[in-house]
C-alpha cells in the first residue's frame, strides 16, 4: 500500500523528492476537483474518496489536480517534484508539480501550479462574483499536458490513468495520438462521466493550441464540427464509466447530443454507484457536529435540530426540509420556490432551509421568500461544509428535485445522518432512494419535474412527520444502510482488471 509522511529534515526532503519524481503508483486520477483541496460538487467528493479506498484495498493510487488559490490549498506545505513547459501555440507556459505534504489524505495529492491560469479563488468561477472564467480552453489544455508530461517522465509508468469529466477528456487522445506522449500509448485509460451536460466543446480555430497530434486522428477530436473533449474521452478511453447504472441508461437517451455515441460504446461502459467516505461522514465521530450520535437516534436528531434552530429563524414544532447544493436549474432549484408556495398556500406548515449559491436570480428569489415567509423559510447563500454537516444531522428531510442527478451524494449523506430524502425519480437518486410505499423504501420519490408533483411529495413528508413512531423507525432503518466505498472500489478494480 502506498503511504507517505510529513518531511522533517533536509536529507529526507531530498530523498523523498527524488522518490516522488518517480512514484510507484498503479492508478493515477486526473481531475479538476478533489476534496478537501477543491470542491464544487460531487466530482470533488468522489476524487477525494475513491483513491483512499483503492489504497486501502492494496492498489497504489494518487491524484493530480490544478493548484487553485483556495483556503485549504493555501494552508498546506508542499514539496516540488517536477517542472516543465507546455507549448500553447507559439507560447511556452511554465508549470511546477508540487506534492501536498501537510496532511495524510490516504493518498498522495499532486498539484499542477500554473501561475496566471489556476491561482484564482475559485474552481470554475470567481467565488466572490460568481463570474465564470473565459479562458478554460487554455487552462485545461495546459493542465492536461502538464500532468501527462510529468507522468511520461516516470521510470515506471502507472497501469491506469483515470480521467474525470471533460476537463481531462483529451488525455486518452493525447496518450494515443500525440508523439510527445507516445511512451504512454499502452497505458490503459478510464474515463468517468460525472456530468454529461457539460462537454467543454470549442471551435476548431483553437486547434493550434493543442499539442502536435497525428492529423489522421483528428476525427476523434470532432463532434458536430467542434473539438469536444467529452466526446473525445468517450471515443478514446479503454473503459467508460458513469457514477450510477441509472445515469448510464439516461445518457444513452439524453446526453446533450452524445446519445448515439454513448450507445455505440456500450461494450466498454459501466455504471458504478458512488460510495461515501464513512470516516468523514460518521455521525458518531463527526467533529463538525455539536452533538454526536450515541445510543439514542431521536436524542441525537433533536439536539442537532435545536442547534439549527439557534442559527435560523424557523419554527421549533415543525419539520425542517433542507436543500443543500447549487441553486441552478440542473438541481431543480427553479421549481422549488413554487413548490414551497403551493404547499404553504394549501395550509400545510413546514420549515424550509436552503444552503448554497448559484444563479443570481434564484438567490434573489429565495432572499425575497425569506421575508415573505418569515419563520418558515430561511437561507444561507454560501458554501459552508461545516454547516452542511449540521444540516444533514439536524434536518428532518432533505429535498433533491433534480433535473439531472448522475449519482448524487447528498441523499447518501442524509441517509447516513438519519435525514429522510425527498427526491425526484432520476439517475442515481432512483438507484439509491426507493419510495417508502415500496418494499425496503427509504425515502419519498416524485416523478414529474414540476412544482405540483414536488409539493405533493412535501405533503407526504409532512404527513409521515405526524407519526413519530414511524419516523423514528425509519430513521433507525436508513442509518444502517451501507453506502461505503468498499463495494464501489471492488467494481472499479474489476474495470481496471478487465483492461489487462
Amino acid at each position: 500500500m502506498f503511504s507517505f509522511k510529513i518531511i522533517n529534515n533536509l536529507t529526507e526532503v531530498f530523498r523523498t523528492k527524488e522518490k516522488m519524481r518517480n512514484p510507484m503508483l498503479k492508478v493515477i486520477h486526473i481531475s479538476a476537483e478533489c476534496y478537501p483541496a477543491a470542491k464544487a460538487g460531487g466530482l470533488g467528493d468522489v476524487v477525494g474518496s475513491l483513491p483512499k479506498y483503492l489504497n486501502q484495498a492494496g492498489v497504489p493510487t494518487g491524484v493530480i489536480i490544478p493548484k487553485y488559490k483556495l483556503k485549504w490549498i493555501e494552508a498546506q506545505e508542499y514539496i516540488e517534484v517536477g517542472r516543465g513547459m507546455v507549448r500553447l501555440s507559439n507560447v511556452q507556459v511554465p508549470y511546477i508539480i508540487q506534492q501536498q505534504m501537510s496532511v495524510n489524505l490516504g493518498y498522495p495529492l499532486f498539484m499542477v501550479h500554473v501561475p496566471g491560469l489556476f491561482d484564482r479563488n475559485g474552481v470554475y468561477a470567481d467565488n466572490d462574483t460568481q463570474q465564470s472564467y473565459d479562458d478554460d480552453v487554455e487552462r485545461y489544455l495546459v493542465f492536461q499536458q502538464a500532468a501527462l508530461q510529468w507522468i511520461n517522465g516516470w521510470h515506471e509508468k502507472p497501469s491506469v490513468i483515470h480521467c474525470h469529466d471533460h476537463h481531462t477528456g483529451l488525455i486518452p487522445f493525447m496518450m494515443k495520438h500525440c508523439p510527445e506522449f507516445s511512451d504512454l500509448a499502452q497505458v490503459k485509460s478510464v474515463f468517468t462521466i460525472h456530468n454529461g451536460v457539460y462537454h467543454g466543446a470549442y471551435r476548431w480555430r483553437n486547434a493550434h493550441l493543442l499539442p502536435w497530434f497525428d492529423s489522421n486522428a483528428s476525427s476523434l477530436l470532432d463532434w458536430n464540427d467542434s473539438i469536444n473533449p467529452l466526446a473525445c474521452g468517450i471515443k478514446c478511453c479503454w473503459q467508460l464509466t458513469t457514477v450510477s447504472p441509472g445515469y448510464m441508461q439516461e445518457l444513452m437517451l439524453s446526453a446533450n447530443g452524445l446519445e448515439g455515441l454513448i450507445r455505440s460504446e456500450w461494450r466498454k461502459s459501466r455504471g458504478i454507484i458512488n460510495g461515501i467516505d464513512t470516516a468523514v461522514w460518521d455521525p458518531r465521530t463527526d467533529t463538525m457536529l455539536p452533538y454526536l450520535l450515541g445510543d439514542d437516534v431521536s436524542a441525537y436528531k433533536a439536539a442537532n435540530k435545536t442547534a439549527i434552530l439557534s442559527k435560523f429563524n424557523l419554527q421549533a414544532d415543525l419539520p425542517i426540509v433542507t436543500f443543500i447544493g447549487r441553486l441552478v436549474g440542473e438541481k431543480g432549484a427553479d421549481i422549488l420556490p413554487q413548490a414551497i408556495r403551493n404547499l404553504l398556500g394549501s395550509g400545510q406548515r413546514m420549515n424550509f432551509l436552503l444552503l448554497g449559491t448559484g444563479e443570481p436570480h434564484l438567490m434573489n428569489l429565495f432572499r425575497k421568500m425569506r421575508y415573505e415567509y418569515t419563520g418558515l423559510v430561511d437561507i444561507s447563500l454560501e458554501y459552508n461544509e461545516a454547516l452542511a454537516h449540521l444540516l444533514y444531522a439536524g434536518s428532518d428531510f432533505l429535498i433533491m428535485p433534480s433535473r439531472v442527478e448522475p449519482c448524487g451524494l447528498n441523499q447518501l449523506y442524509a441517509l447516513r445522518y438519519g435525514t429522510i430524502p425527498i427526491v425526484r425519480k432520476v439517475g442515481g437518486l432512483n438507484d439509491t432512494v426507493k419510495d417508502i410505499g415500496e418494499a425496503n423504501g427509504v425515502g419519498i420519490q416524485f416523478t414529474n419535474l414540476d412544482a405540483q408533483d414536488c409539493a405533493y411529495a412535501l405533503y407526504r413528508a409532512n404527513q409521515i412527520y405526524d407519526n413519530p413512531l414511524y419516523i423514528n423507525e425509519l430513521r433507525n432503518k436508513i442509518m444502517t444502510i451501507d453506502h461505503s466505498w468498499e463495494n464501489s472500489v471492488q467494481a472499479y478494480m474489476e474495470v481496471y482488471g478487465a483492461m489487462n
